[in-house]
């Protein structure tokens, strides 16, 4: 594109406390500017590839809807991902850690993939500096870099990199050496003398040595900005961010400082800032045209699963299907089994979706670990969430909830009409989980194997406080701002300030508090740290580095737990297979009660006892819940005591209603239960579906249910009204509406007068 420039060189969020650009924000900027593509190249990371791919793939949606919809123009940009990392090169080999004399610690180098053996090399090149490189910084060495060169443009990076480092000592005949030795391993066509110009003394002493170096070696330049904020004004919010990244106070006269110039300059000051090289802004056009890799998202492909080998040869299909009647008659009886179709045909719907989707394997894998658990002793929970609506997780002994007795629904667990993979949490004993685990790792493979990084972000109260410390302000006034910012997981400082009238007064009263705010309200969301997903572990069929890059739970431990640097949303895109091992404390806590109880009656089993015992059930009515799970708070004693309960039944439904939403109902549930008030339907068909739970609805179940009764819908098509309801998605909730009154006049001739007034 004539007159464009594309950025190379860039550091998003993901370069944790020193980048502070949203990847969907710079790849809406660079089409607003008219650039045809831009770099992700963060510090010795790929955190951010994959929301790399989804944003752009969003992004070029929309402009392509738009452009076909206005052929006269104006036209909107196409933005093409290129995947890049800047890696820190050791000057020893990865296994010594130690610094040499006059040397640094490493220094910076810019690879960018050009097509998908590029991508490849890359994710390899990432996971051994963090797996293996470690020291200070995930670092890689020459000959890592020689081993997956395939496929990677090679820059020459900022003020830290290889070349630079010589030529701020004087020796630019070692810049050059160094320059030759990354010629032979990447070749004369991958790599470029990178040129930067922020108005740094330090850049304008190297710049003309840099350019002397590569016309000498007949070596192309580029030309890039080192992009860390994504406008000019944003600098000062920058600096913020540095300081608290480095624990450094603003005031602070030696602490780190960035140029004012490493924003998301447009492709008119970059052609100005490099007028004299006019090549090495053609050359970031040329090596764009060059970088061409596809990440393919599919969350529903099973491709990147591990393969179940069957212990007797047959196909997984089959197997699971032997797997599933051999449980099922284990779970009913033999006689029950051959005289009940509905109970064979229930199976066979499930068997049938199942293996159309192609998640034989799936099912087959998690059984085959929770058996390993249950056979070595190791204490299982009865499952939990939709995967109880599954008679075949039933049969496998994936749950221990019979979902035909409860009236539970298999599409909301697993839906042809949205297909989605299975998501199934499992609980184990919270002491003897990581043998799970490490069981799972020795079966598929130790590098086939990780848990799954988290992003933290700064939220609405620590970002405060962080901003205050960097200000130098006192403790006192940093706590008092933050004390007016309510607790929770979807406050934000916007909303707070929306709703909090002393909090407003506060900043229009006080310069320094409005400076405070200024800074938190522009940094606030941004990524501060990573760790580890409590239960998340990723499973693939081959070592994850074929697929994603990875890292440690503690790089400077390199026994460490592997992490894969993707959380769990990318890991879904990315269509490997995700499990949720769960740690719970009550069934240790379990588990050892029936130890206890064996001293006294050697043969009792917990799953002996009877969901009616009489004594259990008057010890709830009683209100002696302490140390029940989910059942010990005042509020659910008090509850118990009121509901009386007669049936396992009634505890679900009082742990359905006894939160948020659902309580408004306690009340009218218990006077119905007692006979104090009449039950009232809706509509009498939805007796059906509410009758146990006297008249009104709790379950998503029954959402479903009552769709499918009033309206017509499919259980798959019952399942998208449920979550679009769930969601409280306008849109989607009036397209739903009007499916659900157009299927009540079809189906039973309900219209606004006789039934469904209450829309």
């Amino acid at each position: 594109m004539p007159g464009s420039f594309v950025h190379l060189h860039n550091h998003t969020e993901y370069s944790l406390l020193d980048g502070a650009v949203h990847i969907k924000d710079l790849i809406a900027e660079c089409s607003r500017m008219g650039m045809p593509a831009v770099a992700v190249t963060d510090h010795g990371n790929l955190f951010g590839a994959i929301e790399l791919v989804m944003e752009t793939n969003s992004l070029n949606k929309s402009v392509a809807a738009w452009n076909k919809e206005h052929p006269e123009g104006p036209r909107k940009q196409e933005v093409k991902p290129i995947f890049g990392c800047e890696v820190y090169l050791s000057p020893t080999p990865i296994s010594v850690k130690k610094q040499l004399p006059g040397r640094r610690k490493y220094t910076h180098l810019l690879l960018l993939a050009e097509n998908e053996t590029g991508w490849q090399n890359l994710v390899k090149l990432v996971s051994r500096s963090h797996l293996e490189g470690f020291y200070y910084k995930p670092r890689v060495d020459m000959e890592t870099l020689r081993e997956f060169h395939e496929g990677l443009i090679c820059c020459t990076a900022c003020i830290a990199g290889p070349l630079n480092e010589w030529l701020l000592n004087d020796q630019p005949e070692k810049a050059e050496e160094a320059l030759l030795a990354l010629k032979d391993i990447f070749g004369d066509d991958n790599i470029f003398v990178e040129l930067q110009d922020h108005g740094m003394e330090e850049q304008k002493k190297c710049l003309p040595e840099l350019v002397r170096i590569a016309r000498k070696t007949n070596t192309p330049i580029v030309a890039t900005n080192d992009v860390h904020f994504l406008r000019k004004e944003d600098h000062d919010m920058h600096d913020v961010l540095i300081c608290i990244g480095t624990n450094e106070k603003l005031a602070s006269p030696k602490r780190m400082r960035y140029s004012t110039e490493v924003y998301l300059k447009s492709p008119e000051e970059m052609r100005e800032v490099f007028k004299d090289y006019p090549d090495a802004v053609e050359n970031t056009l040329k090596i764009a045209e060059r970088c061409n890799v596809t990440i393919k998202l599919d969350s529903t492909s099973t491709e990147k699963y591990p393969e179940f080998g069957t212990p007797d040869g047959s196909s997984r299909e089959e197997y699971l299907r032997k797997v599933c009647y051999k449980g099922l008659e284990e779970r009913y009886g033999k006689e029950r089994v051959a005289a009940d179709k509905e109970l064979r045909d229930r199976l066979d719907y499930e068997l049938g979706i199942i293996n159309q989707l192609k998640f034989p394997s799936y099912f087959l894998i998690t059984a085959d670990f929770i058996n390993w658990a249950k056979d070595h002793d190791i204490p299982v929970g009865p499952g939990r969430g939709s995967a109880a609506g599954s008679l075949v997780a039933y049969a496998m002994k994936i749950t221990n909830i019979d979902p035909l007795r409860f009236g539970l629904i298999f599409e909301r667990f697993l839906n042809p009409e949205r297909v989605s993979p299975p998501d199934i949490d499992i609980d184990f004993c919270q002491t003897r989980r990581p043998e799970v685990i490490d069981y799972v790792r020795q079966k598929y493979g130790e590098r086939a194997v990780s848990h799954i990084i988290t992003y933290g972000t700064m939220g609405a109260k620590s970002v405060l406080r962080d901003v205050a410390r960097v200000m130098d302000m006192s403790y006192a006034d940093g706590d008092r701002i933050s004390k007016l910012i309510e607790t929770g997981p979807k406050v934000t400082l916007q909303s707070s300030y929306k709703s909090n009238e002393e909090l407003r007064e506060l900043i229009a009263s006080d310069e320094g508090y409005a400076e405070l705010w200024g800074y938190a309200t522009r940094l606030e969301g941004l990524i501060r740290n990573v760790g580890v997903h409590a239960a998340g572990v990723v499973i693939g069929d081959r070592p994850l580095d074929e697929h994603v890059a990875l890292t440690r739970d503690d790089l400077s431990d390199p026994h460490a737990a592997v992490v894969a640097q993707c959380d769990m949303s990318a890991i879904y895109e990315v269509g490997l297979l995700k499990m949720d091992f769960l740690g719970l404390k009550t069934l240790t806590v379990m588990h050892d009660a029936e130890q206890y109880a064996r001293w006294r009656v050697p043969e009792f089993k917990l799953d002996s006892v009877p969901l009616d015992d009489r004594e259990t059930l008057d010890l709830l009515n009683r209100g002696d819940t302490m140390g029940v799970f989910q059942l010990e708070s005042g509020g659910m004693v008090d509850t118990c005591r009121r509901y009386g309960i007669q049936k396992i039944e009634d505890i679900i439904d009082l742990l359905a209603l006894y939160r948020p939403g659902a309580m408004q109902f306690m009340d009218e549930m218990i006077e119905v239960k007692k006979g104090l008030r009449q039950v009232e339907y809706e509509h009498p068909l939805l007796e059906q579906v509410s009758g146990e739970t006297y008249g009104v609805m709790i379950y998503q179940e029954q959402v479903q249910a009552a769709a499918k009764l009033l309206a017509g819908y499919t259980l798959g098509g019952a399942d998208l009204l449920r979550r679009a309801m769930g969601k409280k998605d306008p849109a989607k909730m009036a397209k739903e509406k009007a499916h659900f009154v157009e299927g009540c006049w079809k189906t039973n001739q309900i219209d606004e007068k006789n039934g469904y007034s209450y829309l």
